[in-house]
């Protein structure tokens, strides 16, 4: 055992730690393997399978490695390569290719045919399409892109958890009847006897299905295999754990790799709360904890270590680090989400090393505005998921058909498109009989004269056709302000939102950054020219990014990869957490969890980033924000009963109904402070906080402000 490690130290220059060595030769038996941020968990894999195969000479062909991702599986293959060059390669797989290969051998068997409906370059049907039909059938209207994606997100979740059909229904959705939408969707794929349409979701259930209930299948493949290893376990689905039980009830030996702090895709199926209780499935199992980090600074491993101790449902673990410190956490609270992307951009022109940066956000909507600047100032940028649906999104076409039909009033087919997002309450019916009417000339004549309408629909038709004469010679953002504002788009947003259940910050936020990217140009065309610009460059970001490019993505895409430099933005309240977040506990710790992610993405230089103000309207940092802020603060004695009262230096008694905590101080809050009265909480950066009182603004020590609890909350 020692001199394989002694061996590998000098042939790969790898020195494990003491843990990471009980990880590799905790060969035998069940071993749950806590990984935290940055703590070499690949390479512990590595090494551990090599273990196998060098010293307990097993045969590689016995151990199956299961992954998260394809990518993921490909990189575990090359580095084994690179680490075990002599060695016959193992078996590198995601979990829905062996589980499809568990499907194919049951199908086969049963004489059961199928076609795949995801994942085919060429397919008869596929799943979007059959969602739309069954959602057309059961809502008589048709379904946006945002409600196909969400809906086919809570098919994929329930079918992950193991929910049976008949509770479906029952089931709270991302849309009205999606319950009923899944029990439809799941009966037309298997309503052909003996042939089944199977998505990706299927290959799983059908493959925990088959090593269930047909034993002798389930024999086949347990007998394949000795060893089990499976990698990133926290973004695991019931089914998928499931699986893996099946395949290791013979010899128990598997090791579940996962770090229950990064678990962050319980939306699609992941169940977290598996690992927590991983003893009543494994009885005999050890428990290891990889808590040192080699990735981040010190200021950055210390502050998110405290962070995310803030979560209850987690096993105990106390990340650490040796490196030295580098530079402390930065966080700014900008004017608005323009001065935050200037800010950006500038700090980005003076980066060398641009590969060695990335720009982390929750929401891809907030990578447009960000590849809009990038592109216009010639800063090479590589998408990690571009979101090329921004393009295609209901709202843009929209606005440019509004625009369209600005340079011909006499278009009724475009007329078609938009009159029923003007607010004007106008039903399929009038567009049905206004559109197998004979009409000529302008449109909106046309359609005053051809449907009975009410007066008032009447005069907003005439005040629009007005509008209309108006919109050629303005510029393409102050059209935009046009019709949101003037042409009732909005206002027909806001009742869409309402009554489909849409988030209506997020079609909102196309709109903001629809007329940021118009504010570029000078005409109409330009600016639909300019949407194909940046539509075309999004995908080279993503399938042709230049070599020293700076990495935009989600927070969720980001897990696994680090960064030099990271910069966090739109860290708001409403954005993370969401107001969801807000409403349950357990959706609050994921939030969490996936700020967490973020932040420990970075080796050296971690900035967070927030605006007060966007469009108007105050803004409060995110309460996560507010946490960071907290730890970073020197920490102060608070008394306690037995304790003298403290007094501040003046001698004057410390109020301990005052607020000693950064995070009870959100941007907003109306306060009471001692000398100057009633004031309302402006923004807080660095180490002060900036206070409206009546007539005057102060500017005042946050520490000072906490440690003798000088404000009081006014609720």
């Amino acid at each position: 055992m020692t001199e394989f490690f002694k061996r590998k130290k000098i042939e790969l220059g790898i020195d494990l730690n003491d843990v990471q060595k009980k990880a590799v030769v905790q060969t035998e038996g069940p071993l749950l393997l806590l990984a935290c941020p940055g703590s070499g968990k690949t390479t512990t894999m590595i090494m551990r399978i090599g273990y196998l195969i060098e010293e307990k000479k097993v045969n590689p062909n016995r151990i199956k490695a299961i992954t998260f991702s394809r990518a993921s599986a490909q990189d575990m293959a090359e580095r084994f390569k690179r680490f075990f060059p002599d060695s016959t390669p193992v078996g590198f797989s995601t979990i829905h290719s062996l589980a499809f290969k568990i499907a194919r051998t049951y199908l086969e068997k049963t004489g059961t045919t199928y076609e795949l409906i995801e994942g085919q370059a060429r397919q008869k049907i596929n799943k979007s399409f059959l969602l739309k039909g069954i959602y057309k059938e059961v809502h008589k209207d048709d379904c946006t892109d945002d409600e196909l994606s969400s809906l086919s997100t809570f098919i994929s979740s329930i079918k992950n958890k193991m929910l049976l059909p008949e509770k479906w229904e029952s089931l709270k959705g991302p849309v009205d009847k999606a319950g009923l939408i899944a029990k439809k969707y799941e009966q037309y794929k298997s309503q052909q006897v003996g042939h089944l349409l199977l998505d990706f979701d299927d290959m799983l259930t059908i493959a925990e299905e088959a090593l269930r209930l047909d034993e002798d299948l389930c024999d086949q493949f347990r007998m394949k295999y000795d060893y089990l290893l499976t990698d990133e376990s926290q973004d695991t689905s019931f089914v998928q754990h499931r699986i893996v039980e099946h395949l290791a009830s013979r010899h128990g030996n598997v090791c579940v790799v996962a770090d229950d702090d990064q678990s962050i895709y319980t939306w699609r199926g992941a169940e977290p709360d598996y690992l927590l209780n991983f003893k009543s499935v494994y009885p005999d199992a050890q428990v290891l904890m990889m808590e040192r980090n080699y990735r981040s600074s010190k200021e950055i491993v210390e502050t998110t270590a405290k962070f995310i101790k803030r979560n209850k449902n987690r096993y105990p673990k106390d990340m650490y680090t040796e490196n030295a410190s580098v530079a402390p956490i930065t966080i700014k609270q900008l004017d608005d989400p323009k001065r935050q992307l200037e800010y950006v951009t500038y700090e980005l022109l003076g980066e060398t090393n641009l590969n060695e940066v990335a720009i982390l956000f929750r929401n891809n909507s907030s990578s447009t505005r960000y590849v809009s600047e990038l592109h216009r100032r010639g800063i090479p940028f590589y998408m990690k998921d571009a979101d090329d649906k921004f393009f295609t999104h209901w709202i843009v076409e929209d606005i440019l058909n509004f625009m369209r039909l600005s340079f011909n009033t006499e278009r009724k087919d475009v007329f078609s498109k938009i009159i029923m997002k003007m607010n004007l309450f106008v039903s399929n019916n009038m567009l049905r009989e206004f559109n197998s009417a004979n009409t000529t000339g302008n449109v909106f004549d046309a359609f005053a004269q051809t449907i009975e309408l009410r007066t008032n629909q009447v005069q907003k038709l005439t005040e629009y056709k007005t509008i209309y004469e108006s919109i050629p010679d303005q510029r393409p953002a102050q059209v935009i302000r046009i019709i949101r504002n003037e042409l009732g788009y909005e206002a027909g947003l806001r009742s869409r939102a309402e009554k489909f259940g849409f988030r209506i910050d997020h079609l909102l936020g196309i709109l903001d950054t629809l007329e940021e990217i118009a504010s570029q140009v000078r005409t109409m065309v330009e600016f639909a020219t300019r949407l194909k610009e940046l539509e075309e460059a999004v995908q080279n970001a993503k399938y042709n990014p230049a070599e020293n490019a700076v990495t935009l993505s989600t927070l969720h895409s980001a897990k696994g990869l680090e960064f030099r430099r990271v910069f966090m933005i739109d860290l708001q309240n409403g954005i993370i957490p969401s107001e969801d977040d807000e409403s349950d506990v357990r959706l609050l710790e994921e939030a969490r969890r996936l700020f967490y992610v973020g932040m420990t993405r970075a080796k050296q230089n971690l900035e967070l980033l927030s605006y007060r103000n966007d469009e108007g309207k105050t803004k409060e940092d995110s309460k996560f924000l507010n946490e960071i802020r907290g730890l970073l603060l020197k920490p102060t004695k608070v008394a306690n009963d037995s304790e003298k009262i403290p007094t501040s230096k003046l001698g004057v008694p410390i109020n301990m109904s005052g607020i000693g905590d950064v995070a009870g101080l959100p941007v907003g809050t109306n306060i009471r402070h001692r000398v100057f009265g009633i004031g309302k909480i402006i923004s807080i950066q660095d180490d002060k906080i900036t206070i409206q009182f009546d007539k005057m603004e102060k500017v005042l020590d946050l520490e000072t402000i906490l440690k003798y609890r000088i404000l009081e909350r006014i609720v």
